[in-house]
């Protein structure tokens, strides 16, 4: 296999055209967010994880899983959690059965900013998608993203 392997050179094509399109909806998306409620994607993100949790078996995430979760490191996610504990959006607390384990939560107020945010975050997202797939080059991969059905648990109620 040779540097200019039609085979290497469709596969970094194909890597290309995914970044490209993350790249837009992430900028499409951010730019919303900001605007309309001082969240950027990443805290966004983290309010929606942390936002699914609940009380029943596995329903609380460890920062480990959140930080995977969010596709930050377990330090960026760290500070992330502190920026938004800070603004009052999230409160930390001692896992009851491990005290060596911290859970995060989001509050009331964190619960009702991401209620106003959700809409605007599909909305952008879809306005993302829809402009990205008058692409041609964009245009598959928009409709690979459309036709994933997202697990249950990713699923909001």
């Amino acid at each position: 296999m040779t540097a200019t392997d039609p085979a290497l050179t469709a596969l970094a094509n194909g890597w290309a055209a995914l970044y490209v399109l993350y790249g837009r909806i992430e900028a499409h998306v951010e730019r919303s967010l900001q605007s309309e409620h001082d969240l950027s994607v990443r805290e966004y993100s983290l309010l929606d994880v942390l936002g699914r949790q609940h009380d029943g078996e596995g329903g609380h995430l460890q920062m480990k899983q959140v930080a995977d979760a969010v596709v930050l490191s377990q330090s960026a996610t760290t500070r992330l959690v502190t920026r938004l504990e800070d603004r009052g959006l999230l409160a930390r607390y001692l896992c009851p059965t491990d005290r060596r384990g911290i859970y995060t939560d989001v509050t009331e107020d964190g619960l009702q900013l991401l209620a106003q945010a959700r809409p605007t975050n599909d909305r952008a997202l879809s306005e993302a998608l829809d402009e990205a797939a008058a692409n041609p080059e964009l245009a598959p991969l928009v409709a690979a993203v459309r036709a994933i059905n997202p697990p249950a648990a990713l699923v909001r109620p």
